[in-house]
């Protein structure tokens, strides 16, 4: 899994689950986004994210 924290507190994760998927979790603990599809390649998903407001570098 690779993860990155916003200025705003927020965090993005990059993880497998049949295909790579995002989520982001609020300052709260919250989940406030996730990836609706598995995508086959690390670096589709992470454009993905970044489509829907990441802004950080998972690492």
């Amino acid at each position: 899994m690779a993860s990155c924290k916003e200025a705003n507190v927020d965090t993005w994760e990059i993880y497998q689950s049949n295909g790579w998927r995002w989520r982001r979790t609020a300052r709260n603990g919250d989940i406030v986004g996730a990836s609706t599809e598995a995508y086959v390649n690390k670096s589709d998903c992470i454009d993905n994210a970044r489509r829907n407001g990441m802004t950080c570098n998972p690492v």
